[in-house]
């Protein structure tokens, strides 16, 4: 019996013969390991059982003939001849070679494993910082929009302030330029008329002083003197600028009523002179409250 070549050792173990001398033709015929490794590498791509297109050196699995050879072989000669038991262990070592390997490649794709779930948990975790990082982005582009609409908004009500403060000095400026501003001086009421012989009527008194007082909303009241040619619009606008904030100050003119009789200001008595509404020498007028809404 004739010592087994690589392509029988790799029959005796099992593999199918066309991957087996594919095997051996494509590490070269380098021995039957060489094989054996190509061979577990590659068993489960899906044109292993392929045939090659065209051969590679001698049969594989076997050794040349006298005229593959060529001149410097021998004709006849022959290789050592193994016992059955010597076959059997050759073959024992082959299926031992076989195990080592199965182990081995097991052990690599255990490690290959554990390196793609490492891998999983990292990709995992880079997809979860990536996604808090984009909700952190969201967050500080609402929060910075939030901070521009809110400066906008005060900047907004900073030039309805400055429009307010402008109108209010055009208004002082065409009423007389400071009005309520510095205290009339007090009135000089002229002495008793002596009675003539004739008892003729008394003489209407002219007053050139108006005390007016102003009652809030809130129940607090303003006191101030104007000249009686002065216009309603004065008195208006002196409490526009001392009714305060938290009375409602700003945007649009107050609307005066008198106490008695009863009766609302239009804007065109706004224009009139005191002493023509009937406001001297004293008067008591009222600041209406604006409906809600």
């Amino acid at each position: 019996m004739a010592e087994l070549t690589a392509l029988e050792s790799l029959l005796e173990m099992g593999f199918p013969k066309g991957r087996a001398e594919k095997a051996l033709a494509l590490t070269g015929n380098q021995g039957i390991e060489a094989a054996m490794d190509w061979l577990m590498e590659h068993e489960d791509d899906p044109d292993v059982d392929e045939p090659l297109a065209t051969p590679l050196g001698h049969i594989l699995g076997r050794e040349p003939t006298p005229t593959e050879q060529g001149s410097g072989s021998a004709v006849g000669e022959s290789k050592p001849i193994l016992t059955e038991e010597e076959r059997q262990e050759q073959t024992k070592r082959m299926l031992e070679l076989v195990a080592q390997k199965q182990r081995e490649r097991e052990e690599r794709e255990e490690r290959e494993a554990l390196e793609r779930e490492r891998q999983r948990r990292r990709q995992g975790q880079e997809l979860s910082a990536a996604r808090q990082r984009l909700q952190e982005d969201e967050m500080r582009r609402a929060a910075e929009e939030r901070r521009k609409e809110k400066a906008e908004e005060l900047a907004a009500r900073q030039r309805v302030r400055e429009k307010i403060e402008r109108d209010k000095a055009e208004r002082a400026k065409k009423y007389g330029g400071h009005v309520g501003s510095q205290p009339c001086p007090p009135t000089t009421e002229p002495g008793p008329v002596p009675s003539s012989p004739s008892k003729e009527p008394p003489t209407k008194r002219e007053y050139d002083q108006c005390r007016i007082q102003v009652r809030l909303p809130d129940g607090s009241s303003l006191t101030q003197t104007f000249r009686a040619r002065e216009q309603l619009a004065a008195v208006r606008l002196y409490v526009e600028l001392h009714r305060g904030e938290e009375l409602g100050g700003g945007q649009d003119p107050v609307q005066l009523l008198s106490g008695f009789p009863r009766r609302a200001f239009s804007e065109a008595d706004m224009e009139r002179p005191l002493q023509e509404l009937g406001l001297v020498p004293s008067a008591v007028l009222i600041v209406a409250k604006k409906c809600p809404g």
